[in-house]
């Protein structure tokens, strides 16, 4: 959401992305987590938009990872430990699978840093 409306994290974003492609290893977001964005786009603007978003991040590299069981029962796991939105859960139960790090600015992920990495964002103005 971040690179998408030029937030405060659009330019780390816009780098992970650029240091993705060099590197060969992807972006990945959960079809859960692409589901956020989308509904997203669609409520400020239109489903036009959101197909156009989520084209958007297919042409710059991001993976999208769909949800099997071994996921949907890490993010189940963290839903059930933690105080996380569900949709939060994927994230993280994603980047616990994978071995890779969680890009946010969302301080409730603060209570998982124990269990997965997160590379912090700077938070959206309000």
């Amino acid at each position: 959401m971040a690179f998408f409306q030029e937030e405060p994290a659009a330019e780390q974003v816009e780098a992970v992305l650029a240091e993705s492609q060099g590197s060969g290893r992807p972006v990945l977001i959960s079809a859960v987590n692409l589901g956020e964005v989308w509904y997203q786009f669609a409520r400020k603007t239109s489903d036009r938009r959101a197909d156009e978003t989520v084209a958007e991040l297919r042409k710059v590299g991001v993976r999208v990872e769909g949800i099997d069981w071994e996921l949907a029962r890490l993010a189940a796991g963290f839903k059930a430990k933690y105080r996380l939105a569900y949709a939060d859960c994927f994230a993280a139960a994603l980047a616990k699978r994978e071995g890779a790090e969680v890009l946010t600015g969302d301080p409730e992920f603060r209570q998982l840093e124990k269990e997965i990495k997160v590379r912090w964002l700077p938070l959206r103005p309000r």
